[in-house]
């Protein structure tokens, strides 16, 4: 199979994820923007960006995936106490700019991220928007 290009003006439809190459895992498309309106489109079929500074826009839907549903969600009693030992604040669309920022800084093991600049925005505007 080869790689699917995403024009930028050809509208916001991915292929079908079934065509999403096996090696490497789940990538399905390259090229297109981040706007809302392609990162939306994206999301609902399950595909996501990620892709490092300097390459195309990369669009991935590995299988398998993992999803994880809140309404799902146990708290362990480990968990439970561990949250109880520290002085947690747990808000919701409070800082997402800052949150996005946090996650952009590369780690100590790593020497950059794939949270480019170009990401941080499109992220931003998807929060102003209502959709993070």
């Amino acid at each position: 199979m080869t790689l699917f290009w995403l024009g930028i003006d050809e509208g916001n439809s991915f292929p079908p994820i079934q065509q999403a190459l096996s090696d490497p895992n789940g990538l399905l498309a390259a090229g297109g923007d981040l706007s809302p309106a392609r990162l939306l489109a994206a999301y609902r079929i399950g595909v996501f960006p990620w892709f490092s500074e300097g390459q195309p826009i990369l669009w991935w839907c590995p299988d398998p995936r993992t999803v994880l549903r809140p309404e799902g969600f146990h708290l362990s009693r480990s968990l439970r106490r561990s949250i109880r030992r520290h002085e947690w604040h747990i808000t919701i669309n409070q800082a997402v700019d800052a949150v996005v920022r946090g996650c952009a800084e590369p780690r100590q093991s790593e020497s950059e991220t794939w949270i480019t600049r170009e990401m941080q925005v499109a992220y931003s505007r998807m929060h102003e928007l209502g959709w993070a």
